[in-house]
């Protein structure tokens, strides 16, 4: 009988044991769809989630529902953003809500969020993404009891948001509210028409107001016990801690939720006053531990709201913050913080929220013998602001550090003294009326010295002394050291509040004077988000001057000496014009390479790459030094590298800047005029010179008339093409053209008319024997063809062609002569000579003739019948002749005979 019963039990158990582990498998997509339909029913929006897990055993007696990926998708006036979101919807219910139909209310008995996301939004047309309830289609229609019970009963005992972040924006009003990090939980009976909920909730708060930040991740803390009344919808503090920062509060009153508004009647206070609820207002990062802070006086705060809340009204307030002649000092540090005076309200008397204010009666402290004052009233705070404000003291900057735990890196020092007025509202200058406002005093700072990681020096301010007026500020002196640098500064700032207040440019005119500047000590790091691959490829090019983009200035600028890559520019003057993160530079004026530049242009890191766009005009410079120091002039320019003396040159050029500013050579542009001054010339200093100097024995170059010689090149994608232009050597003109790339590829003419007399003595004598005025002017055109490159040149002429034709036609002058064939046939080839071959058609014949002549007498054996013994006999001696004089030209010293 015992084993049957056990084998009951036993079969029993198995079958409750299958069915709870079937059941959530069979009934999980029945609760899914009925979550979607309920929820999607009541609101205008999409309302869906990834995944569902249902349990029974996890919170048994109830079912554990876990809904997976959540979001809450808004239609349209903000179709498409998220109003909510969460990682995991946990909830509790009861069993009997897993097999009721699908027309009976739900109801949670326990709730929980994880990775919640709550973004509320109020459009400039004060639509809010979170009226997202459905319209009832019986509006007009009697409500009745039976009719009032909704799909939705909740029995809540406890619910939590775990690692949730809500944020509300206001477009209409420029209020930005987040709250982040923040863990709520709650526990209590919410079935009952009354009962109590005790709470806890932590968070960072962050708060801004028309782009004013007033809060930023400020740590909070709330402990709670409320009475909550829902048959009267109110809500009763009881037992009450909050902490801001490290201030503690204690509250006390009521909310109570109306059909249509809120009345508030809460008051608050520090449950102490002693001071060091002032310094637990400050974030505690810049705070540090005030544990073991000494503290003298008082410090409270206090404040109430009281009223309704509606469209149109916000509960009154007066919230006080008070202290008298107190102190503090911090263990760590020598110096302490005393007279300390505090007094200040911000209110609201008529609940419009407008008409919020702010009182400050007076804030004042003294560390040693430096004094602060400070007092203001700020009205209509939330409508057209109006500020007063008065401001004066003397603070050793370096005293702030001795008495207050700044971060390590505000190593402050200088002495800043003030006395400034100012009256403004809102409203003139955002309507840029600045002749509005009234501003006046003076601000006087010394011996400051300011150390940044972008910085590549600490830059010292010896001296800045800044004089108010109404509508413009007076930089009555500015005195700045950084590395080498040193310069000052005076003039004038037109637009300081539009600059403060509306992002505007800082306009403004100024005279800069400097004895050193060198542009690299203000090169500044920029820091960007960075692959590790990007990283590595630009850890050598992360420096980068930046033009900032807020300036709207002239600068009249003197400077003994600028230091620029590896220039030195001396007795610097001119004008820049600063706009748009752009430098015009206009008639800047210089000593460079013992000579003189003037520049005009302008250069732009507007860009991600920055840009230049330059006319220079350089007067007398050495030309030695100027090509040992400039790469853009080598890459232009390559054999002025032999050139001694000085040139006149006018430069355009645009191109790209690297990262240390200095012209990247692959992206130059522009065309170059210039006038030699000299004519001294070391071929040694240049290959290609030194190869023509082997080719053309004949020609000196180290002789070459360079004097007011004019070239013109022009340059573009990494080519420089020179257009031609002559150089002169005694009685010769050579004329040079062609172009070469950047990496020194040449590929160059030089055209050559050589005079006969400089061919050697046996062509002379040839043309002696000839015996005609017309053959004295006799030249020779040879072109000399240079290619390889700068450091490898390779040249190659038709001086051996040009030679031999010259003879040949010589020869042809002499035979007819030898050959007694009448002088007008030798005159016609004397003609036919002296246009350069260019020979009539009957002259043609001949010289064709005398060609297959020159071939017999050079070697060839292949001579006319017509040619004579005597004119056999005048053909060896021309060979010979021919032979001396090509051996005189290729030589490599130059021939006695050559004159």
């Amino acid at each position: 009988m015992k084993k049957k019963v056990f084998r009951i039990l036993g079969i029993v158990l198995l079958v409750l044991i299958l069915t709870i582990v079937a059941l959530p498998w069979l009934l999980k997509g029945k609760m899914a769809n009925l979550v979607k339909e309920k929820v999607n029913q009541n609101v205008n929006a999409t309302f869906d989630f990834a995944a569902v897990d249902l349990s029974l055993i996890k919170s048994f007696p109830n079912a554990y529902l876990d809904l997976q990926s959540v979001s809450l998708v808004n239609k349209a006036p903000f179709e498409g953003d998220t109003l909510f979101a969460a990682d995991h919807i946990a909830l509790q219910l009861s069993l009997a809500q897993l097999f009721q139909g699908e027309d009976k209310p739900l109801s949670i008995e326990q709730l929980t969020l994880e990775g919640l996301l709550l973004h509320i939004k109020v459009d400039t047309l004060a639509n809010a993404n979170y009226d997202i309830a459905v319209a009832d289609a019986e509006t007009d229609a009697e409500v009745t009891e039976e009719d009032d019970t909704g799909d939705f009963t909740l029995n809540l005992k406890a619910y939590a948001l775990n690692d949730a972040t809500i944020i509300y924006d206001d477009f209409s009003s420029g209020m930005h509210l987040e709250l982040k990090e923040m863990h709520h939980s709650g526990t209590g009976d919410l079935s009952l028409d009354r009962s109590q909920l005790n709470t806890h909730t932590d968070a960072l708060v962050s708060f801004e107001m028309d782009s004013t930040r007033y809060l930023k991740d400020n740590t909070i803390a709330l402990d709670a016990l409320l009475d909550i009344d829902l048959a009267q919808s109110k809500y009763t503090f009881l037992e009450n801690k909050a902490l801001i920062n490290q201030l503690p509060l204690v509250f006390d009153g009521f909310v109570k939720v109306n059909e249509d508004n809120q009345e508030v009647d809460v008051t608050f206070k520090t449950p102490s006053s002693d001071f060091k609820n002032f310094l637990a207002l400050i974030p505690e990062a810049y705070a540090a531990n005030i544990d073991n802070v000494k503290t003298t006086g008082n410090f409270e705060v206090g404040g109430f709201f009281k009223g309704v809340v509606d469209e149109d009204h916000i509960p009154t307030f007066g919230i006080t913050l008070n202290s008298t002649d107190a102190s503090f000092k911090y263990p760590d540090l020598p110096k302490a913080v005393t007279q300390v005076f505090i007094d200040t309200e911000i209110n609201n008397e008529t609940g419009i929220v407008e008409d919020t204010y702010v009182d400050i009666k007076r804030i004042s402290f003294q560390i040693d013998q430096d004094k602060f004052n400070l007092t203001s009233k700020i009205r209509e705070l939330l409508g057209n602001t109006k500020v007063n404000l008065h401001a004066d003291g003397t603070i050793n900057l370096a005293n702030i550090s001795q008495a207050y735990p700044l971060p390590e890196d505000y190593d402050l020092t200088g002495i800043l003294t003030a006395d400034v007025t100012t009256a403004f509202d809102m409203a003139s200058i955002e309507s840029h009326q600045y002749e509005n406002t009234a501003t006046s005093g003076n601000a006087d700072l010394k011996g400051f010295e300011y150390t940044s990681e972008a910085l590549n020096h600490p830059m010292a301010i010896d001296e800045a002394s800044l004089t108010f007026n109404p509508t413009t500020v007076a930089l009555n002196a500015f005195k700045v050291r950084t590395g080498e640098t040193d310069f000052s500064a005076q003039g004038t700032i037109d637009n300081l509040l539009g600059y403060l207040f509306n992002s505007e440019n800082m306009e403004g005119r100024f005279a800069l004077s400097s004895n050193t500047f060198v542009v690299d000590d203000f090169m500044v790091a920029e820091v960007e988000e960075t692959t590790a691959e990007e990283a590595v490829s630009t850890a050598a090019d992360s420096e980068q001057l930046k033009i900032p983009p807020f300036l709207d200035c002239t600068v009249t600028a003197k400077a003994n000496t600028v230091l620029y890559d590896n220039l030195t520019l001396k007795a610097v003057s001119g004008e820049m014009r600063i706009k748009d993160e752009t430098v015009y530079l206009k008639d800047l004026r210089s000593s460079l390479f013992d000579g003189n530049l003037l520049l005009n242009g302008a250069v732009s890191t507007k860009e991600v790459i920055p840009t230049f766009d330059m006319a220079l005009g350089l007067d007398a410079i050495k030309i030695s030094e100027s090509f040992q120091m400039l790469d853009m002039f080598k890459m232009l320019a390559p054999v002025a590298n032999a050139l001694e003396g000085r040139l006149n040159t006018d430069i355009k050029i645009s191109g790209n800047l690297k990262e240390d500013m200095t012209p990247n050579l692959a992206t130059l542009s522009g065309d170059l005029l210039a006038q030699m001054l000299s004519n001294q010339v070391k071929t040694a200093n240049t290959p290609v010179l030194a190869a023509l100097d082997n080719q053309f024995g004949f020609l000196d170059f180290e002789k070459l008339n360079l004097k007011d010689v004019q070239t013109a090149l022009s340059f573009e994608g990494g080519k420089v093409n020179v257009k031609p232009f002559d150089i002169k050597y005694k009685d010769m003109v050579v004329q040079v053209s062609g172009n070469h790339t950047f990496d020194h590829q040449l590929q160059y003419q030089a055209k050559i008319d050589v005079p006969a007399k400089y061919l050697g003595e046996e062509v002379n004598k040839l043309i002696a024997q000839i015996n005609d005025d017309e053959l004295e002017g006799l030249t020779v055109p040879v072109t000399a063809a240079i290619g390889g490159s700068y450091t490898s040149p390779t040249v190659k002429s038709d001086l051996t062609s040009g030679i031999k034709n010259l003879t040949s036609q010589l020869v042809e002058i002499q035979k007819q002569k030898l050959l007694n064939q009448g002088k007008s046939k030798a005159k016609s080839l004397i003609g036919g000579l002296l246009d350069g071959g260019q020979q009539t058609d009957s002259t043609a014949a001949t010289g064709n003739g005398v060609t297959e002549a020159l071939g017999g007498l050079l070697g060839s054996g292949k001579q006319q019948n017509t040619t004579t013994d005597s004119s056999a006999t005048q053909g060896n001696t021309v060979k010979e002749a021919a032979k001396n004089v090509l051996g005189g030209l290729f030589g490599k010293k130059k021939k006695d005979s050559v004159k």
